[in-house]
């Protein structure tokens, strides 16, 4: 078996029994970024605290806008 179904069915038995498909789905797109997210940071594609925040303000600009 394959790491990403086995990761995919590790995230899916852990929700509890009444969980809906929106939650489930939810969980595992979570997973996802959770993990894309610990691999740029192991290879180094990170940014400064300090640039992030100018993106965000630049968004919430933008967001002014319309």
């Amino acid at each position: 078996m394959s790491k990403v179904k086995d990761k995919m069915r590790e995230v899916v038995q852990s929700q509890p029994e009444d969980a809906s498909y929106e939650e489930i789905m939810r969980e595992l797109a979570l997973e996802r970024m959770v993990e894309r997210g610990l691999e740029d940071s192991r290879c180094g594609r990170v940014i400064s605290n300090d640039d992030m925040e100018h993106r965000i303000r630049s968004w919430q600009k933008l967001q002014e806008k319309k």
